[in-house]
């Protein structure tokens, strides 16, 4: 299965906090095209229920707790993004559901390609075939 975590380079101060950075074609394995993130969602509240035919993906939660379910089609994985260090870099072709565990988490994503519908599996069994 195409994913893996990881950490993000963190410098900490004792006064003044902390700086968390990654950087595209380094950290991530990809130059990133676009970028959003997803909030407001209610606690076991699930999104996502799709895959990608070659987007590749990087995730983060730098508030809260986000379970992230992976499947591609054989096998299955269950990730928690629980701290703002830990990022999960997500490959094309796997199904994708995110799971709100924490009322105000916040989901930030970097994406390989810019939004084209045409990339998105959004139907299960048409996933399996694929």
């Amino acid at each position: 299965m195409d994913f893996g975590i990881i950490n993000i380079k963190t410098i900490a101060t004792e006064k003044n906090g902390a700086l968390s950075y990654f950087e595209g074609g380094r950290d991530i394995p990809f130059a990133i095209k676009r970028v959003y993130y997803i909030y407001g969602v209610p606690c076991d509240a699930k999104r996502g229920g799709h895959a990608h035919k070659q987007l590749q993906q990087f995730l983060f939660c730098p508030h809260g707790k986000i379970q992230i379910k992976l499947d591609n089609g054989m096998s299955k994985a269950e990730i928690m993004l629980d701290s703002e260090q830990k990022g999960l870099f997500i490959g094309p072709r796997l199904w994708r559901d995110m799971i709100w565990i924490q009322t105000d988490s916040v989901l930030c994503v970097m994406a390989s390609e810019f939004y084209d519908e045409d990339d998105y599996i959004r139907d299960y069994n048409a996933f399996i075939d694929f």
